[in-house]
C-alpha cells in the first residue's frame, strides 16, 4: 500500500499527476467541491457573524467514503488542488470532511501538470491559506444571501421562478443598457468617396479623407472631377513598428478563441481544463501576463531553433487588473517544444492559439515602411489619399497577430499593401471615381467574448466567473445568443468613369448580427426592478469595490465576516422596502391604445409563458393574446405592430381537407395541420406563409419523419429504433439507448433491443422495469 496520498480535483489530472510519480504515491480525486452550503435558510447564521454550515453533497458521500479509506492506510495526506481560491477552499473543506492532522497533511500548489512542477511542489509544501479559503467563501456566502432574499422578492412582484445575482444581474444590465442604446440611435447618413487609378497597370487605390454629408455636395464633387487631372502632390515614407500583444490570461484566451476559433466561453474553458489536466497548458484560470524566467528561455530555445536568433526579443509584461496575481503565470504551453497537443481537433486548435501567442510574446517588432501619397486635383482645393505599408522584418507576424472585435464602418483593406512605384509630380489615370452613402452605426451588441472584455475591464468578477456567469445568464433566459438577419436599406451610389456621370439606388443588407446577446422581456423588467430598487446590488462601481473587498480578504486585509455586514446591513433593508411595493407598480405591462374593432384597451405584458399582448384588461372574461415575435419588447412595440400579431392565428388553406393554421407560440412561430406541428424557422413569416409553402413544409416535415423512423415493436409500441444526428438508436420513453457497434439497427428483435435497454446504466434499467410492468 502506498505510503503517500494525493488528493487533486479530476480524475484526469489524478491519472497525469500519478504517471510522475512513483510507488509511494497513491493519487485520488475528490471531483471537485464534497461540500457546499445547504439549501434553505439554515445554511447561514445571520445572527451569529454570518457563520456557514456546511455539508457533504449528495453525490459525493461515496467519493469522502473511498477518500476516508484511503486516508486511513496513508501515512502523509498532499491536498493538491488548484492555486486559487477555489482550490484552496476544496482543500479545506476535505481537510474537515476527512478530519485530516496538521501532523500529516500538506498542501501543495503548482500551475502546470509537469514532473519538474509536481516533484517542486511536493518539496515545498505549506499550510492551508485560510486568507484564500475566507475570500472565497466571503463570496459564497455573499453570492447566497443576495440570492436567497432578492429572488423571492421578484417572484412576488414580478414573476414565478425568476432569480438574481450580485455579477449576473450586472452583466444582464450591460446588455440591456446597450439594446436601449441601439433602439433609440438615429443613424446619419454621409458619402464616402473612392477612387481607383491605373499606374502602368498596377492599380491605386485612394480615398478622400473627408466625407460628404449630403447627396448634393457629394454629386458636385464628382462632376467637378469630370474634367479634373490628378497627380502626385506628395510622398510620405515612415519606418514603423508593430509589437506583440502579452501572453494570454483568462479574458484574452475567451475573447481570442472566440474571435479565430469560433468557441464560446464556456467551450473555451472546457477545453483549455483537458489541456491542462493532460500536462499540455499551465493553469487557465489567472489575470496574469507574466512568463517565469524558465519558460521565458524555454520560449527563446524555440524561437532561435525554429526562426532564428534575430527573431527572438524577451519581454516581461505587466498586469493592468489591480488584483491580478503575477506570481502567477499566464497560459502558456509548459513545453514550448511540444508544437502539437493531441487530443480532439478543438484540442489541437486552442492549444496551437496559445502556443503561438506565448511564442509571439518573446519575439522581436515587426518592423514596417509605411508610405502615404497625396493626390492633387487640378482643379479642387481638397487632395486624395492613399496609403500603402510594407514589412521590411516578420518578427513576431511570422507566427502571429491579434485579433479585434472592431466591426469596421467601411472596408479600406484596398487600402493597404503594396504600392506601384510613384513619384512627386507624376500625373495619374483615372479609372473610376465613386461616392457611396454610408450610415452611422449603433453600438454594436455584446458577444460573450466583448461582454468578457467589458466585465474585466469595469473589475467585476474573476478569470474563476466570466464563463459560469455567462452561462447563467442564458440557462435562465435573461439573454439569448443568437444570429438575427439584418433588413433591406436603400442607399445611393454615384459613379463617374470614361468621361460619364452616373447615378444608382441600390439595396443593401443592415443591421445582421452573427452570435450577439440579445435581452429578453422577462431581463428588461427585471433589470429595471433591480435599478430602481437595489441601485446597489448592481451597481457598477458597488460590484467592482465588493470584488476589490473579497481581494483584501484573499490578501489578509479584511475579516471576511465585518465585510459581509457591512453589506448585509444596507442589502437587507433595500429587501424590507422592496416588498411594500405593488406588484402593479412594477413596470412589466403597458397600455399601447384601443382595439379599432371592439374599443378595449390593448396591453403588452409578461405572461406565464412570456410576453404577450392583450385585448381586454385582466377582469375581461372575453380577452384575446397573441405571443410577441422575436425582437420585439413590452416597452417599445407600438399599437400598429399589436393589431398585425392579432392576425394570429390565421388560416393559411386547406391540405387534405384538413385547415392549415399559421400561429406562434412558445417556441416561436409554426403551422398547424391534423393536430401536427410544424416549425417556420427563421425563414418564414406565419403573417405571409402561402398555402403552397405550407404544404411543402408538411410534406418536408413527413419525409424527414420517415427517414428518422427505423423500426417499432407490436409488443411494446413505446420502443422505437429511430435515426438520430449520431446514428441509430433506441427511444424508450424519454431515454435513448445506445446500439452497439455489432449491431444492425433494422436486424434488431424485440428481444435484443430489451437486451440492450437492460444493458445500460442502472437508472435507465429500473425506469425500463417498471414501464414493463
Amino acid at each position: 500500500m502506498p505510503k503517500n496520498l494525493v488528493i487533486v480535483e479530476s480524475p484526469a489530472k489524478a491519472k497525469t499527476i500519478e504517471g510522475y510519480l512513483g510507488k509511494d504515491f497513491k493519487v485520488a480525486s475528490s471531483y471537485g467541491h464534497v461540500r457546499d452550503l445547504p439549501k434553505g435558510d439554515k445554511a447561514i447564521d445571520i445572527k451569529n457573524k454570518f457563520q456557514p454550515t456546511y455539508e457533504v453533497t449528495s453525490d459525493k458521500k461515496e467519493v469522502i467514503k473511498q477518500l476516508k479509506s484511503l486516508v486511513k492506510d496513508s501515512e502523509t495526506i498532499y491536498l493538491a488542488s488548484d492555486d486559487d481560491r477555489e482550490g484552496e477552499a476544496i482543500s479545506w473543506h476535505l481537510k474537515e470532511v476527512l478530519k485530516l492532522k496538521d501532523d500529516n497533511t500538506k498542501r501543495i500548489v503548482f500551475r502546470e501538470i509537469t514532473k519538474n512542477a509536481i516533484t517542486k511542489a511536493i518539496e515545498n509544501p505549506r499550510s492551508i491559506d485560510v486568507d484564500l479559503v475566507n475570500a472565497q467563501q466571503a463570496r459564497r456566502i455573499l453570492d447566497r444571501l443576495v440570492g436567497f432574499e432578492l429572488s423571492p422578492v421578484l417572484w412576488k412582484k414580478v414573476k414565478a421562478g425568476l432569480s438574481a445575482g450580485r455579477v449576473q444581474s450586472v452583466a444582464v444590465r450591460f446588455i440591456v443598457e446597450r439594446e436601449r442604446e441601439i433602439d433609440k440611435f438615429e443613424s446619419k447618413s454621409s458619402y464616402k468617396i473612392t477612387a481607383l487609378f491605373d499606374v502602368k497597370g498596377k492599380v491605386l487605390n485612394a480615398e478622400l479623407p473627408k466625407k460628404f454629408e449630403t447627396q448634393e455636395e457629394a454629386e458636385a464633387f464628382l462632376k467637378e472631377c469630370l474634367d479634373a487631372q490628378f497627380s502626385i502632390k506628395n510622398l510620405e515614407k515612415k519606418p514603423a513598428k508593430k509589437t506583440p500583444a502579452a501572453p494570454f490570461t483568462t479574458s484574452t484566451l475567451q475573447q481570442e478563441a472566440s474571435r479565430k476559433l469560433s468557441f464560446s466561453v464556456a467551450q473555451t474553458m472546457t477545453i483549455a481544463q483537458r489541456l491542462y489536466e493532460a500536462g499540455k497548458i499551465t493553469y487557465m484560470r489567472t489575470d496574469s501576463v507574466n512568463l517565469s524566467q524558465e519558460a521565458m528561455e524555454s520560449a527563446k530555445n524555440q524561437i532561435q531553433s525554429a526562426f532564428g536568433s534575430e527573431y527572438h526579443k524577451a519581454r516581461t509584461y505587466t498586469s493592468k487588473s489591480e488584483g491580478a496575481q503575477e506570481a502567477h503565470e499566464a497560459i502558456r504551453p509548459t513545453n514550448f517544444s511540444n508544437l502539437e497537443a493531441g487530443g480532439d481537433r478543438n484540442e489541437e486548435r486552442l492549444y496551437e492559439l496559445i502556443w503561438k501567442r506565448a511564442i509571439a510574446s518573446q519575439m522581436a517588432d515587426a518592423q514596417l515602411e509605411k508610405t502615404h501619397v497625396s493626390i492633387a486635383i487640378s482643379n479642387s482645393d481638397l487632395t486624395l489619399s492613399a496609403t500603402g505599408e510594407v514589412i521590411k522584418f516578420e518578427g513576431f507576424l511570422k507566427v502571429y497577430l491579434e485579433s479585434t472585435d472592431d466591426e469596421d464602418e467601411d472596408d479600406d483593406a484596398g487600402n493597404r499593401g503594396l504600392l506601384p512605384p510613384l513619384t512627386i509630380g507624376q500625373e495619374l489615370d483615372l479609372n473610376e471615381m465613386k461616392a457611396r452613402q454610408s450610415f452611422t452605426r449603433p453600438p454594436a451588441r455584446y458577444t460573450e467574448a466583448s461582454l468578457v472584455k467589458k466585465l474585466e475591464e469595469m473589475g467585476i468578477g474573476r478569470p474563476s466567473t466570466y464563463a459560469p456567469t455567462i452561462s447563467t445568464i442564458q440557462k435562465r433566459n435573461y439573454v439569448i445568443k443568437e444570429s438575427r438577419d439584418g433588413k433591406p436599406r436603400n442607399y445611393t451610389e454615384m459613379i463617374i468613369k470614361g468621361g460619364e456621370f452616373t447615378k444608382a439606388e441600390k439595396t443593401e443588407n443592415a443591421g445582421s448580427d452573427k452570435n450577439k446577446l440579445f435581452p429578453t422581456n422577462i431581463a428588461m423588467v427585471v433589470n429595471d426592478f433591480l435599478v430602481e430598487h437595489f441601485p446597489n446590488v448592481i451597481d457598477f462601481k458597488f460590484t467592482a469595490k465588493v470584488e476589490k473587498e473579497f481581494d483584501d480578504i484573499a490578501h489578509g486585509l479584511q475579516q471576511w465576516d465585518d465585510m459581509i455586514e457591512n453589506f448585509y446591513s444596507r442589502f437587507h433593508g433595500t429587501v424590507e422596502e422592496a416588498e411594500t411595493v405593488e406588484r402593479a407598480n412594477v413596470s412589466s405591462s403597458r397600455e399601447l391604445g384601443k382595439d379599432p374593432k371592439t374599443g378595449k384597451p390593448i396591453i403588452a405584458r409578461l405572461g406565464k409563458f412570456g410576453p404577450l399582448v392583450q385585448i381586454g384588461d385582466q377582469e375581461d372574461e372575453e380577452k384575446q393574446f397573441a405571443s410577441l415575435k422575436k425582437g420585439q419588447f413590452i416597452e417599445s412595440i407600438t399599437l400598429e405592430d399589436a393589431l398585425e400579431l392579432f392576425k394570429l392565428p390565421r388560416d393559411v388553406g386547406m391540405f387534405e381537407d384538413k385547415k392549415i393554421v399559421a400561429a406562434i407560440g412558445r417556441f416561436g412561430p409554426y403551422i398547424r395541420h391534423d393536430s401536427k406541428f410544424v416549425s417556420l424557422g427563421k425563414e418564414l413569416d406565419p403573417l405571409s406563409i402561402t398555402e403552397e409553402e405550407a404544404i411543402q413544409l408538411i410534406k418536408d416535415k413527413r419525409e424527414a419523419d420517415a427517414k428518422k423512423h427505423i423500426k417499432t415493436f407490436e409488443e411494446n409500441p413505446d420502443i422505437q429504433i429511430l435515426n438520430g444526428r449520431w446514428g441509430p438508436y433506441i427511444k424508450f420513453g424519454k431515454n435513448n439507448f445506445k446500439i452497439p457497434k455489432d449491431k444492425v439497427a433494422e436486424d434488431l428483435s424485440y428481444d435484443e433491443t430489451i437486451e440492450i435497454i437492460e444493458n445500460q446504466p442502472e437508472k435507465k434499467k429500473g425506469r425500463f422495469a417498471k414501464k414493463k410492468k
